[in-house]
């Protein structure tokens, strides 16, 4: 059995106590991991905060800390089987996703290294003859990261790569449900040289570790990703601090379907939006909103592809669904399919807990076209797709921004027109147009509503992880003037 630790202050620790990990494919307990409670979610903090302001991370250029991030990013893409095999063992994600996900997370720390010397600061025209003002960008501080177990390495990339380049120290936490892939990248970041203090990485439970972290008096700003209503303790939490916050939620995504597009291309993408990655994703297309004229033709191909879809073990380079994460979110899936079919949803395929160990859930679809159904309103975070059809584009907009969610959406049309109006009009953060679920290091990432608010990704990015610093330098020898007059 495998036996992780903690990693506070440059040096790898056992914590005040430990728990299990359990398998999801198997139910079974695979390794024994730290659990950081309030005193060495402290000293982590404290750690950080020293690395801040005091020894060789707070002396470097931002040229030097490039070429740190770029020496990670290559420890990444080296060890990128390692982690993929950790990440699938410990959250049931499938490896071949994990394997191409974790090679591609390696780009997304070269980005930020390129950006870090790329920060600048400003000089203004200022209206007084004898001041030259300007501005300076310097790092937010002790940053707090609350990170969750699915696409934990890349959910981390997006924060640790732009805080790097920025400048900040951090204290990440990793999921309780799934620590360990970001318990052993702490090796590569200790591998790589960053100075100790720089990047601390924990995993805990509620009050003693995550409540602890986000309130902790020296934390400037927390990342977090997760629930709206864990979201809602965190922000509570940083009222205790008045820290920043930058939060990437949830969603209830609409994928629209219009008679026009390319029908084979919008099946498989659909495909890709709900069922990959087990549903288990904050931009799951979780609602097909399509043309009534096709509906049926196109839920045929969407059922058979469904059925044809491979469920096994997740280390199976064959297997394309794996387990849920947990038996709790199983639970979850399983009532809420349940529920909605109680209501008048019809059960197209799946939708039966299978008998067995792990915790497995079959693709599953409803048809809620008429109803009132709860799986069109509530979040699964499973591989389960509600279905409603429309007649015209405007329903079809309506039924779009029919969510208090805001993360991400699809339309597949081949009418540009309608392409642009549908773009302008569906609140949403990320809007894909005949594609679905694609991400870059460029481009920024981030939702309205109850999804949160921040972005992560692009230079944006950066940005959220600096302050602005205004500096007047009087250049005249006059004497100071009037003390009782503001200049």
């Amino acid at each position: 059995m495998q036996r992780f630790q903690l990693y506070i202050d440059g040096t790898f620790q056992d914590g005040e106590a430990r728990f299990d990990s359990l398998d999801p494919a198997t139910g079974e307990v695979w390794a024994e991991m730290p659990e950081a409670r309030e005193a060495d979610v402290d000293r982590a903090v404290e750690a950080a905060d020293r690395a801040l302001y005091d020894g060789p991370w707070a002396r470097m250029t931002a040229t030097q800390r490039g070429k740190l991030l770029y020496r990670l990013a290559d420890l990444i893409a080296a060890n990128a089987q390692t982690l993929a095999e950790l990440e699938t063992r410990d959250t049931g994600k499938i490896i071949r996703e994990t394997s191409a996900q974790i090679t591609y997370v390696a780009d997304y720390y070269r980005y930020y290294a390129g950006l870090a010397d790329k920060i600048e600061g400003a000089h203004l025209p200022i209206d007084k003859p004898d001041m030259e003002v300007w501005l300076r960008r310097e790092p937010v501080g002790v940053v707090a990261m609350v990170v969750p177990w699915n696409s934990q390495l890349f959910l981390s990339a997006v924060k640790i790569g732009p805080a790097l380049a920025a400048g900040c120290t951090m204290v990440v936490k990793a999921s309780e449900d799934g620590p360990a892939p970001l318990l052993e990248f702490a090796r590569l970041v200790h591998e790589a040289g960053f100075p100790a203090g720089v990047v601390n990485i924990i995993t805990g439970f509620g009050p003693a570790c995550g409540a602890a972290l986000t309130r902790h008096p020296k934390i400037a700003h927390v990342a977090f990703t997760g629930g709206p209503e864990a979201a809602r303790h965190v922000v509570r939490n940083s009222a205790e601090n008045l820290a920043s916050t930058s939060l990437e939620l949830g969603g209830k995504s609409p994928f629209v379907v219009f008679a026009d597009a390319d029908l084979e291309s919008a099946v498989n993408a659909q495909v890709a939006g709900i069922f990959a990655a087990t549903g288990q994703s904050c931009v799951a297309g979780s609602r097909l909103i399509v043309e009534r004229s096709i509906k049926d033709a196109f839920l045929a191909r969407l059922k058979a592809k469904a059925e044809a879809i491979r469920i096994g073990s997740p280390l199976d380079m064959a297997t394309e669904v794996g387990p849920l994460a947990t038996r709790r979110q199983q639970d979850h899936v399983d009532a809420l399919v349940k529920s909605s079919v109680a209501a008048g949803a019809k059960l197209l395929t799946g939708g039966v807990r299978p008998e067995g160990p792990g915790h497995f859930y079959p693709p599953t679809i409803l048809d809620c076209d008429g109803i009132a159904s709860p799986s069109l309103v509530n979040e699964f975070f499973g591989p389960v797709l509600s279905v409603v059809s429309f007649e015209t584009e405007a329903e079809a907009l309506a039924l779009a921004n029919d969510t208090h969610y805001g993360l991400a959406a699809g339309v597949f049309t081949q009418n540009l027109g309608r392409a642009h109006r549908m773009t302008r009009g569906i609140r949403a953060g990320v809007v894909w147009i005949n594609t679905y679920r694609a991400v870059s290091p460029i481009a920024p990432f981030g939702g309205f509503g109850l999804s949160g608010h921040g972005r992560e990704g692009g230079m944006a990015a950066v940005l959220d992880y600096t302050r602005t610093k205004t500096v007047w330098l009087k250049t005249s020898d006059d004497p100071f003037p009037d003390p009782f007059v503001m200049r």
